[in-house]
């Protein structure tokens, strides 16, 4: 019973901790860069802890289960869609700021914003979570069978693993919005600004990810190289 416990509060306390990871917090930060309360901040991180943690479940108690080995070009593959996916939001970010950049537009600006927000609130943070959590539903599918060799307590503590990503990614986008929710109330200028450095952040990040996945891992060679994780 004690074990059992043990490894519940652990799974928990991991999943919370994997929702710190860089590539993780830059995508949230891309997307939350712009909300303006605080609600809506904490319900993007959910939504992206929701479709994360259910790719990790599925995904990885699929591995559990059957004990499928991911090739590695498959493995290299969905973390470059990792990588695409954070130049995209970054860009995203980038057009929006360009967008907005002149005066005469602002109106048009205003209702662009309200309906990118709206966007924003369903479909994206979910499905930016789904692909994080494919690229890496191998590494903790692997983690939890060199652990827990049982297949049903194996599961369960992906359940749990993934119910700690939701909530450690709901407080992460809560505090990252701080700024921006600040910002948002007293200076425009300012609140553009950290939408364009979240952008940049995100475009670099994904780049310099894609680089090392297509070089240092060889996602395009004959013998590509990967490690979960």
């Amino acid at each position: 019973m004690f074990s059992t416990l043990s490894a519940a509060v652990l799974g928990f306390l991991l999943g919370l901790r994997h929702a710190t990871d860089a590539d993780h917090v830059v995508a949230v930060t891309a997307i939350v860069a712009r909300e303006r309360r605080f609600s809506r901040a904490a319900r993007i991180g959910a939504l992206w802890g929701i479709g994360h943690s259910l790719t990790v479940v599925v995904i990885g108690g699929a591995i559990v289960v059957f004990r499928i080995a991911i090739p590695p070009r498959v493995g290299l593959g969905l973390e470059f869609a990792v990588a695409m996916v954070l130049i995209l939001l970054g860009f995203a970010n980038l057009k929006e700021k360009a967008v907005g950049a002149t005066d005469r537009d602002a109106a048009a600006d205003s209702a662009h914003t309200k309906k990118h927000l709206a966007a924003t609130d369903g479909w994206r943070p979910f499905i930016v979570g789904i692909v994080h959590g494919l690229a890496g539903s191998a590494a903790v599918a692997l983690l939890v069978l060199a652990a827990i060799p049982e297949t049903v307590w194996a599961i369960a503590y992906l359940v749990v693993f993934g119910l700690g990503t939701i909530a450690g990614m709901t407080a992460v986008t809560w505090l990252i919005a701080a700024p921006a929710v600040y910002a948002s109330g007293r200076v425009d200028r300012f609140q553009r600004g950290i939408r364009l450095a979240a952008g940049t952040l995100s475009v670099i990040f994904g780049l310099v990810l894609a680089r090392t996945i297509v070089v240092e891992g060889g996602l395009f060679r004959d013998t590509p190289s990967w490690t979960p994780r």
